[in-house]
C-alpha cells in the first residue's frame, strides 16, 4: 500500500465513529474518509477469526485477493477455542457476544454469515465495531422461491391438483371462463421493504409478469423505473387494501414485527394473496390462518414462519390454499459462491483501506 493510503484501522474508526461515513447507503457501501497523506501502511499480518467451517479453496480465494497484505485465517472448531484466539483478531466471521468482544482488544470489522441482524449483540451495537452483512446475496433464489409459490396459488397446482396427484387422479377444476386458474398479467403487487429481496422480485414481477409494482420502505430510496409508486410506512395500510398480492420483505425490528396481523389480513382483497420471504416475526400466524380458512384472502406463499419449524399441530398445516418451504428459498450452491466472492472483496477492500459493501446500520437493526 502507498503511504498515502489510510491505514485499514484509521478506516475504520472513521467509518464506525462518524455519522456520515457511517450511514448506508442504498447499494450498501460506505463513504470513505478523507484519506489522510502521510499514515503508513501497517505490516502485521491481518487475522480473521471463525468458527465457520471454510473449504480449504475458499480460504486461499479470500488470501488471494489481498497481495499486499499477508492475510491469516483461524478457523475453530468450538467455542472455546474461538474465545482463545480473539485477542489477536482484527476481523471475526460469523457472529460475537459481549464476553467474545471483551477478549478482542484489536477487533475492527465483523462480517456477518448472514442478512438478519435482529440477534446482534447490544454490546456489538454499542461498540465501534463495523459490522458488514449479506444483504442482497440471497435474493436471488428467495425471489425465485417467491415467484414460484405465487404461480402455484394462481395456476392452481396447489389448491386443485396436487391433492388430486396424491389420490392418482388428473380431472380439470372448473371453466376456461372460471376463476380457477387466474393470471398475474396486469395484477399489482405491494411490497413491504425495497431491500435485495424486495428490489429484485420488483424487478422480475414486473417485466417477467407484466405486473404494476408499489412498495413502501423506511429509507428515503429513489424509485426504480420498473416500480409505480414507492412511498413511506405510513402508506402500508392503505397499500395492503388495494393490491393482489402483498409481500413482506422488510427486515425484522420492534417497528415491523407483527406488522401483518388480523387488521391488515382483513383489509386485503378476498382475492389477493400473501407472500412472507424474509422474516416469519413480521405477520400474525394465527391471524393468517383465520384469513386462509374464513376466505379473508385467497392463499399464502411462506418461506418463513414466526416459529420454525412450526410444530406438528399447528393449525397452518389444516389450510389448503398455502405452500410453504422451511425458511431454504435463499438455499443454493450458487449462493455460496457469491457469499467467497463477497467476503473475498471485502477482505481486498479492508486491506486497502476502501469502503466495504453490506455495512449495517447497527441502530436500526438492518
Amino acid at each position: 500500500m502507498s503511504e498515502k493510503i489510510a491505514s485499514r484501522r484509521t478506516f475504520l474508526t472513521a467509518a464506525s465513529t462518524s455519522p456520515a461515513a457511517a450511514a448506508v447507503m442504498r447499494n450498501a457501501v460506505v463513504q470513505p474518509p478523507v484519506l489522510v497523506s502521510g499514515v503508513k501502511a501497517e505490516t502485521a499480518p491481518l487475522r480473521i477469526v471463525t468458527r465457520y467451517p471454510f473449504e480449504p479453496f475458499e480460504v486461499e480465494k479470500i488470501k488471494a485477493v489481498a497481495p499486499r497484505a499477508q492475510v491469516e485465517m483461524v478457523i475453530c472448531k468450538s467455542r472455546e477455542e474461538f474465545l482463545s484466539a480473539l485477542p489477536d483478531a482484527e476481523v471475526v466471521y460469523g457472529d460475537i457476544r459481549a464476553d467474545g468482544l471483551a477478549k478482542a482488544p484489536k477487533l475492527r470489522w465483523l462480517m456477518s454469515g448472514g442478512a438478519g441482524m435482529e440477534g446482534m449483540d447490544q454490546a456489538l451495537k454499542d461498540s465501534a465495531v463495523v459490522v458488514t452483512n449479506y444483504q442482497r446475496t440471497f435474493a436471488h433464489g428467495i425471489t425465485e422461491t417467491g415467484m414460484g409459490m405465487l404461480l402455484c396459488l394462481t395456476r392452481g397446482i396447489t389448491t386443485l391438483y396436487m391433492p388430486q396427484f396424491a389420490k392418482r387422479q388428473m380431472i380439470p377444476v372448473g371453466t376456461p371462463k372460471s376463476a380457477d386458474h387466474t393470471e398475474l398479467v396486469g395484477r399489482t403487487m405491494g411490497i413491504v421493504g425495497m431491500g435485495g429481496i424486495g428490489t429484485l422480485l420488483a424487478k422480475r414481477a414486473h417485466y417477467g409478469f407484466d405486473m404494476k409494482i408499489i412498495a413502501t420502505d423506511a429509507k428515503p430510496v429513489p424509485k426504480p423505473e420498473y416500480v409505480a409508486e414507492l412511498h413511506d410506512p405510513s402508506f402500508f395500510p392503505e397499500m395492503a387494501a388495494k393490491v393482489d398480492v402483498l409481500v413482506a420483505a422488510a427486515p425484522h425490528t420492534p417497528i415491523t414485527e407483527r406488522m401483518f396481523n388480523e387488521e391488515i389480513f382483513r383489509s386485503m382483497k378476498p382475492n389477493a394473496y400473501f407472500l412472507a420471504l424474509s422474516r416469519g416475526m413480521l405477520y400474525d400466524d394465527m391471524a393468517l390462518v383465520k384469513a386462509l380458512k374464513q376466505g379473508w384472502i385467497k392463499g399464502a406463499g411462506l418461506d418463513v414462519f414466526p416459529i420454525e419449524p412450526p410444530p406438528a399441530d399447528h393449525p397452518i398445516f389444516d389450510c389448503r390454499n398455502v405452500v410453504m418451504t422451511a425458511h431454504t428459498s435463499g438455499w443454493s450452491p450458487d449462493r455460496q459462491i457469491r457469499l467467497i466472492d463477497l467476503f473475498a472483496d471485502n477482505v481486498r477492500r479492508y486491506t486497502e483501506g476502501l469502503p466495504l459493501v453490506g455495512v449495517v446500520d447497527k441502530q436500526r437493526g438492518y
